[in-house]
């Protein structure tokens, strides 16, 4: 599978990815959006924007980009700079299926994603996935699964994914919600002759929401690459708006809160692959100090009373508003 290439890796932060949902389109739900990026928020002014992160990604270590469809332009970005970087030939390309981008390029419209996650959607979106990226495309992942998802139990999208496996393809998925453990747990039983479907799943975990954990752990011990995401809780776990036992374990240790926010995540176990979902330069390179912070128990301890009840959780992140 393509994550071989991710464990053969010896940079520092070969087990840290970016994840390009804050920049591929000009609306989404991060806090402090509005300082991250230009007012100008066209096409070429992201496209600019994205192509400067993973070239400061890719010169630092960093090895894995993840796209999606409802990202807006993310997978055409993403497309164009391993266009334009032929040499480029060592980095694993995932992206995701089973959300429409519905904005049209706004920031305030009634609606910015649509879920479907029939075989359809997939026959559709693969092919424009299929457009975009061809043969550079690695993981492809179902987005945000849920329990009730006809995803886990559609027999005729489990061949299809099989055959796209049988092609290539890493076959994954994503999870979000107050249920994400429970999600983890059907997905991981899902089989088509008698094999596991899915090789890889990307959860949101974090110093607030670590709900999901134990089921992380179980799909690392059956053989899944774990990728996480949300890792600072959308801003919540950065500058001004990190919580303060947060900022003074970020001062004893000399980085900042995300990167704390971050080491902490890279401390688990199971945690393959830890999202940066950086907008500008200066929080990449913030993020990626985390694979240098060192935290000790007393630093452990004082960060796990941060947790909250996952449905408070995704309730104040439903809240957040799309800027």
């Amino acid at each position: 599978m393509p994550f071989a290439r991710l464990a053969s890796a010896t940079t520092p932060t070969c087990h840290i990815g970016l994840g390009l949902a804050a920049v591929g389109r000009p609306g989404y739900i991060n806090l402090g959006r509005e300082r991250d990026l230009p007012a100008d928020r066209s096409v070429a002014a992201l496209r600019e924007r994205t192509h400067e992160l993973l070239d400061a990604a890719y010169a630092q270590g960093v090895r894995y980009f993840d796209a999606a469809r409802s990202y807006g332009r993310s997978e055409e970005f993403l497309a164009d700079w391993l266009t334009d970087r032929p040499a480029v030939d060592d980095v694993v390309v995932g992206s995701k299926w089973g959300y429409t981008y519905t904005a049209n390029w706004s920031t305030d419209a009634e609606r910015h994603e649509v879920k479907d996650h029939t075989a359809e959607t997939y026959e559709r979106q693969r092919a424009e996935t299929e457009a975009l990226l061809g043969a550079r495309l690695d993981l492809y992942q179902i987005h945000s699964v849920t329990p009730d998802s006809p995803a886990l139990t559609d027999k005729e999208l489990h061949a299809r994914l099989a055959d796209a496996a049988a092609r290539g393809v890493t076959v994954g998925f994503s999870t979000s919600g107050p249920d994400q453990a429970e999600a983890v747990r059907a997905a991981l039983a899902v089989t088509v002759d008698g094999e596991p479907l899915f090789r890889t799943v990307q959860s949101t975990y974090n110093a607030l929401e670590t709900s999901a954990g134990p089921a992380l752990a179980e799909a690392h011990e059956a053989g899944l690459t774990v990728i996480v995401k949300e890792g600072v809780a959308n801003g919540r776990l950065a500058g001004e708006q990190a919580p303060e036992a947060l900022k003074a374990v970020a001062e004893e240790t000399s980085y900042g809160s995300d990167a704390v926010a971050l080491a902490l995540i890279l401390q688990q176990p199971w945690a393959g692959v830890v999202l940066s979902g950086a907008a500008t330069s200066p929080q990449l390179v913030s993020n990626l100090h985390a694979a240098a912070v060192d935290l000790d128990e007393d630093h452990l301890a004082r960060l796990a009373a941060l947790v909250e009840d996952p449905h408070v959780y995704w309730e104040r992140r439903a809240a957040l508003p799309w800027h």
